[in-house]
């Protein structure tokens, strides 16, 4: 594994980062929405031409495109299209592609994979719309196409998402039905067995073989043996057995979070989960504590984990596995059922949708209702794992203390609970954590703020806003109209009164910008212009860019420079603090302000604190507190070690939305108290 990373990040695509490319590429999975709105896919770059060199490969990559047509894109065909090629984080692939335009389709498609497509397709649309029609292609195929940004937020917070993703779970519901059904059919059981495993064979070419879906397999072939054998005492071997046929057949998944996740909670299920209905069926009925039992064993084996990945556990989530799990099973077999019909006998399929659907959508109120709950906040990376780890490790090694600790450790959740509450008091400046994405606001008093950008997800943006307790935005601004920046204006828009509305002059993506005026009709739109000023409460707001017209720089290091360059450019000061903050904003546009400067005491960076900053004008802001909005290990490197450098040398506070979560300011009597919704609280004085 690690021979063949260093030849990918060694390869020839590594010489082109940073370039405008013309690319041929082969589909290996199925494109799907990310969070920011944007569809990725992984793909196998064939040929690579720039300006004046060209490139035959082989080389694997990962694709982001913001065209939905990438949807019907299937594993196999082959597509060119002019792109630009950046480094990725991701270990597996040579670099990340970023196209903006529609790709050319070369090749179609084997009649093989559009055979599996029909059925994936005809699943999709027979399925239905809202939450609940987006639900089943995920619970049934894994098919997470038509789910809304705020209904996988809430399916994630609720501790639910493991539904819509192709899991051991799945495997474990279709293969136990077919091994039902085989009883009628076969009398010995190894030729029950044997057919089960066929059905998984061709459940895993439905689902596309891809290195997670393989993993679920094997975790789910564990429990298939295990129950079709009755030799329970086996399993843990034959756990062990799959982990080293995983790893072995795809190294890469040694360094998977997914797969360290599919193997404790099917190590939960297989140890602790008895161990759990033991002890609760001493204080609740049995069937009760046989409902219990799996979610909790698979949560707190898996807590490690998720703790390490997120930096919070949802409590919140045991109940609504207990509740969602009967639905689990009717909506999973109904709906592979259907999925098999869809393409020749649709109106079977749409009968045993309309049976399903009641169940789906109750799963989906149950994910809305969860995701409502507040959650345990503690680190990530190795210090949560070390956290929620030790406290697995002693559950497990005092089973018969069970009660005491888990006693203790929910007096000591209420009491995180209550000492992370956020913002918790007087607050006059907040960055909210939006993922990878910009949101500030600027607190003006009886529950009325100022608003600079929505950030990309409209759950997390009404989610922040509820906490600050704002209910009336006196003024909104859209730096610019890149979705990381503006796709969570419904969010902001949820029972909220907008005064006013500042827009950038250049309406660029179009698709977003006419979102925008789809939503805000009747607000009073503003394009401010370098110069622009007015004053709110004792805030005075002056626009320091763009120009008026159209600047043509010189060069443009930048990325997607047009637009970032467009962005709104604000210095907001009151009589407790100045703060700066500009968008996208890069060098070249950077450079041409730093004669209106001053020193501020908050500067939140520009462009998620990429590498793209100008070193004069962080010397002419020199801030004391330097915010940071930026999404946990996103695609793009953000924030740039060099920038970080830059502001430490200036003496400035570095707060980073990934590590510290949403952030909330007081800076009364010349000094600033931080405080984040990740338990840090930080006091010093201005300078």
């Amino acid at each position: 594994m690690s021979m063949r990373q260093a030849s990918l990040q060694n390869s020839e695509l590594s010489k082109l980062y940073g370039q405008p490319v013309e690319i041929m590429a082969q589909v290996v999975t199925d494109p799907n929405q990310t969070t920011s709105g944007n569809f990725s896919f992984l793909a196998r770059a064939i040929y690579v031409k720039t300006a004046s060199h060209s490139y035959a490969m082989g080389i694997p990559i990962r694709v982001i495109t913001p065209r939905r047509s990438a949807l019907l894109m299937l594993p196999g065909q082959s597509f060119s299209s002019n792109a630009r090629i950046v480094e990725s984080n991701e270990g597996r692939v040579g670099a990340l592609v970023i196209i903006d335009e529609d790709v050319r389709v070369i090749t179609q498609a084997s009649r093989w994979a559009k055979a599996l497509a029909s059925i994936r397709f005809g699943l999709r649309d027979a399925s239905g719309a809202g939450d609940a029609g987006a639900l089943i292609p995920g619970m049934v195929l894994g098919d997470t196409s038509k789910q809304s940004l705020e209904f996988k937020t809430a399916m994630k917070r609720s501790g639910l998402m493991h539904l819509v993703a192709v899991s051991g779970a799945n495997f474990a519901i279709v293969s136990s039905f077919v091994l039902w059904c085989m009883q009628f059919i076969f009398r010995r059981l190894r030729l029950r067995l044997g057919a089960t495993a066929i059905s998984l064979i061709c459940f895993i070419a439905l689902v596309r073989p891809s290195p997670s879906v393989l993993r679920a397999a094997a975790m789910a072939a564990v429990l298939l043996i295990a129950q079709g054998m009755h030799r329970t005492r086996d399993s843990l071997p034959a756990l062990g057995f799959a982990v080293g046929a995983v790893v072995i057949g795809d190294p890469w998944q040694a360094r998977d979070a997914g797969f360290a996740l599919s193997v404790m909670a099917t190590a939960g299920l297989l140890l602790f989960a008895p161990v759990v209905i033991e002890k609760l069926s001493r204080y609740i009925p049995p069937k009760l504590a046989e409902a219990f039992a799996p979610p909790i064993a698979a949560i707190v084996f898996c807590s490690p984990v998720l703790v390490a990945l997120s930096g919070y556990l949802s409590p919140i989530s045991i109940l609504a596995n207990v509740l969602a799990a009967p639905a689990v099973g009717p909506i999973t077999i109904l709906g592979f059922i259907a999925a098999l019909f869809s393409p020749f006998a649709p109106f079977i399929s749409h009968i045993l949708i309309w049976f399903i659907r009641f169940p789906a959508s109750f799963i989906a109120e149950v994910a809305t209702w969860t995701s409502r709950f507040p959650v345990i906040t503690l680190r990530t990376g190795s210090v949560g794992f070390l956290i929620v780890g030790v406290f697995t490790l002693t559950l497990w090694l005092f089973k018969r203390y069970m009660r005491a600790i888990s006693i203790t450790a929910i007096i000591m959740i209420l009491l995180l609970t209550w000492m992370q509450r956020w913002p918790a008091g007087d607050w006059q400046v907040a960055n909210c954590d939006v993922g990878q994405g910009d949101s500030m606001v600027i607190n003006l008093g009886n529950h009325r703020g100022i608003v600079i950008d929505v950030g990309p997800d409209p759950v997390l943006e009404d989610r922040c806003l509820k906490s600050l307790g704002i209910t009336d935005i006196s003024l909104m601004v859209l730096s610019h109209f890149h979705a990381d920046h503006s796709g969570g204006l419904s969010g902001a828009l949820n029972a909220r009164a907008v005064s006013q509305l500042w827009i950038s002059t250049n309406a660029e993506p179009l698709i977003e910008s006419a979102h925008v005026a789809a939503l805000v009709g009747g607000v009073n739109i503003v394009k401010p212009q370098r110069g622009y000023a007015i004053k709110i409460g004792e805030f005075t707001i002056k626009t320091l860019w763009p120009e008026s017209g159209i600047h043509i720089f010189a060069s443009m290091p930048g990325e997607g420079s047009a637009i970032n360059n467009s962005s709104i450019a604000l210095m907001i000061t009151s009589r407790d603090f100045s703060l700066f903050t500009a968008g996208d904003l890069e060098p070249p546009a950077q450079h041409e302000l730093v004669g209106d400067l001053s020193k501020v005491d908050i500067y939140k960076l520009c462009h998620h604190g990429s590498r793209y900053q100008d070193g004069a004008m962080m010397a002419a802001l020199d801030p004391q507190l330097a915010l940071i909005s930026v999404g946990a290990k996103n695609l793009y490197g953000h924030p740039a070690a060099e920038s970080i450098s830059a502001l430490t040398r200036l003496g400035a506070q570095v707060l980073r939305t990934d590590i510290n979560g949403a952030i909330s300011i007081t800076a009364k009597a010349h000094r600033i108290r931080v405080r984040t919704s990740k338990g840090r609280f930080n006091l010093f004085r201005l300078g």
